[in-house]
């Protein structure tokens, strides 16, 4: 099974942007990995988010991680049972994503999924927030969480739940309009809330934000007055969510999707949590500009 979001990797149009905006903004400790392209530190793990030149602006894969050799043979057979064509990376990209062992895969809409084991880690040279963050929430959390767009969420439900063991953890109505509505699933694969949502609304891009979490509310105003200062689009005002309890804010990266910086989500035992429907995304803030 799936132990947790590992890291992503964004296509990027303007790098030096997101350079200015991953560090001084969110508060990431920046590192060029063997590739050359910049990428983030959240933790210890040697990275979490990585940045590479191109025109798409959105999320180019995604990386899940699983405990070791032989749970990555499970998903290998998962996959293999379904007839999903998967790939086995060669040396240079296990050097390149500083792991072990790494297969890959599309998701039904094309997006690449890599599932690994063995991430490397930095604990020679700890994590330093360049804006003095105090640490980001990961651990066996992992990096936080990413809301996908879907236009078909029985496909994408089949395949990272029931292939990849995802846990549906809640589901929220989203009533946009009077005459328009959808229901998003969010779904856990370690006591984070959720590591993954899927939003039915076919998009011109696949992510439609990421999430970081922070230890105290304070460092969340922190980030909301850095914003602020550097004008940085907010799309969604602080605010709690009704599923998860994150308080959270909503700013727009410099590539048009957004990023989520909160603290103070509850977590899930498996044991004991009972899955829930919300007819409201937040209790209370999160107002979109002009709502």
């Amino acid at each position: 099974m799936i132990r947790c979001l590992g890291y992503i990797g964004l296509t990027v149009s303007d790098m030096d942007a997101w350079t200015q905006f991953g560090c001084s903004i969110l508060g990431l400790m920046r590192e060029v990995g063997d590739d050359g392209e910049t990428r983030f530190r959240t933790d210890a793990q040697a990275w979490r988010i990585a940045l590479h030149q191109g025109v798409e602006d959105d999320l180019a894969y995604v990386g899940f991680e699983v405990a070791g050799s032989a749970e990555l043979d499970d998903m290998r057979r998962r996959l293999a049972d379904a007839q999903i064509v998967f790939s086995e990376a060669d040396a240079t990209l296990l050097q390149t994503r500083g792991v072990t062992d790494l297969i890959s895969c599309s998701d039904p809409e094309g997006l690449r999924v890599e599932i690994y084991a063995g991430p490397s880690e930095r604990t020679e040279a700890p994590f330093t927030s360049p804006v003095g963050v105090s640490g980001f929430v990961t651990g066996d959390q992992g990096l936080g969480h990413i809301v996908l767009t879907t236009a078909d969420i029985a496909n994408a439900r089949h395949f990272y739940q029931d292939l990849l063991g995802f846990r549906l953890s809640d589901i929220i109505h989203m009533q946009i309009n009077p005459s328009f509505g959808f229901d998003m699933e969010f779904f856990h694969c370690n006591p984070r809330h959720h590591s993954l949502a899927l939003m039915p609304v076919p998009a011109r891009k696949r992510l439609h934000h990421f999430m970081l979490q922070v230890n105290t509310l304070d460092e969340v105003g922190f980030a909301l007055e850095r914003s602020q200062a550097a004008d940085v689009p907010i799309t969604s005002t602080l605010g709690r969510h009704t599923n998860d309890h994150m308080v959270s804010f909503y700013a727009r990266t410099p590539s048009g999707f957004e990023v989520e910086f909160g603290c103070g989500a509850r977590t899930i035992d498996d044991a004991t949590w009972r899955i829930a429907r919300h007819d409201k995304p937040s209790s209370w803030g999160h107002k979109r500009p002009g709502a």
